[in-house]
């Protein structure tokens, strides 16, 4: 089988294209012909590491922690899952050598959800890490759901800041699925364009004018969750618009790492200040992430593309280096690589 890897950390061209052999699924295992391959941010994050030409966490490491493709081989011990089904995979690279940008990879069970019929693969390789952070980032407010359906949200505003992202895009395409009323922060036109294609009700220009007076009319007593990427930036602003006892959740440090927090303001409100990092917020929230957001899917409420407000961003498995590339200059959209054919 066609595999891309890499040896040590660095670059983008420390990824090789390689013949390997196809590998077998031990007991707890499936493997899955991987169809499409999604890049996130974690992925050439994880390639870098923490310095250029280290020793790479397994001998070989094929990156790509999200994909959709179809199970060809079930190990000893597994239920639920049969050759043939349709799926798309959550964390396959973490602390594991075999991630989506190959042909075939092994993963565990629990690391793969169904992919429902008539729902194409290149929804299911743009899940992984932006569907399954923002189910977290949805349910930690203390006063709403832990879990995520029609109707959940009701009566509930969320912020969703830069909604031209992945993540942004995920958080609102499942809180307008959960009922909620969905605000969103874009730097400009072209990304107020792209979060009102994927569903958010209204779109605040951040540089422009005064964007929590404009979030504030929008909900005068407050929201109830900030979905944040930019903490370091926009702390200041969420607090301007956040109801008490409402939550913050922070999942990524676009603009930087290091954040003022006025104490006084945020005991006033009772905030919730909540980070996020897939890699660690345990195996119980992963599958219920899993299971709601395949709901969601059965709803048909997680299209992608340009008319949905996510552009895909296409390479083929030889130009995976590129879609690293791709995604660590900031590129809008999400990246796929195209990895093997839909049927066969």
């Amino acid at each position: 089988m066609r595999s891309i890897v890499y040896s040590e950390t660095g670059p983008a061209d420390v990824l090789r294209l390689v013949e390997r052999d196809v590998p077998e699924p031990g007991p707890g295992e499936v493997r899955v012909r991987v169809v499409v391959s999604g890049v996130n941010p974690t992925d050439w994050k994880s390639r870098r590491g923490s310095g250029d030409g280290r020793p790479a966490p397994f001998p070989e490491v094929t990156p790509n922690q999200d994909g959709a493709g179809v199970v060809d081989a079930v190990g000893e011990g597994v239920d639920g899952l049969a050759v043939g089904d349709r799926v798309w995979t959550v964390m396959a690279a973490q602390q594991r050598p075999t991630g989506t940008a190959q042909e075939f990879t092994v993963l565990p069970a629990e690391r793969v959800a169904p992919l429902p019929d008539g729902v194409p693969f290149d929804v299911g390789a743009s899940l992984g890490v932006p569907a399954v952070t923002a189910h977290r980032a949805l349910t930690l407010d203390e006063d709403g759901p832990r879990r995520l359906a029609p109707g959940a949200l009701a009566g509930r505003t969320v912020l969703v800041s830069g909604g031209a992202g992945a993540v942004g895009h995920a958080a609102i395409q499942l809180a307008r699925w959960a009922g909620a009323t969905v605000v969103t922060t874009v730097s400009g036109p072209e990304k107020a364009e792209l979060a009102t294609a994927a569903g958010a009700h209204h779109v605040v220009n951040y540089r422009e004018g005064d964007p929590a007076a404009a979030i504030r009319e929008v909900a005068p007593d407050g929201v109830d969750v900030v979905v944040e990427v930019a903490l370091a930036q926009n702390l200041e602003l969420d607090q301007a618009v956040l109801r008490p006892r409402g939550v913050v959740a922070s999942y990524a440090n676009d603009g930087g790492d290091d954040v003022r927090v006025d104490i006084r303001a945020n005991m006033v409100l009772n905030t919730r200040l909540q980070f996020i990092l897939m890699y660690t917020m345990g195996a119980q929230n992963l599958a219920a992430a899993a299971e709601d957001v395949t709901a969601a899917l059965r709803d048909g409420a997680l299209p992608v593309g340009r008319e949905h407000g996510l552009p895909l961003v296409r390479f083929p498995l030889e130009r995976t280096a590129a879609a690293h590339e791709a995604v660590e200059g900031g590129v809008v959209g999400k990246v796929l690589v195209d990895v093997s054919a839909a049927e066969g």
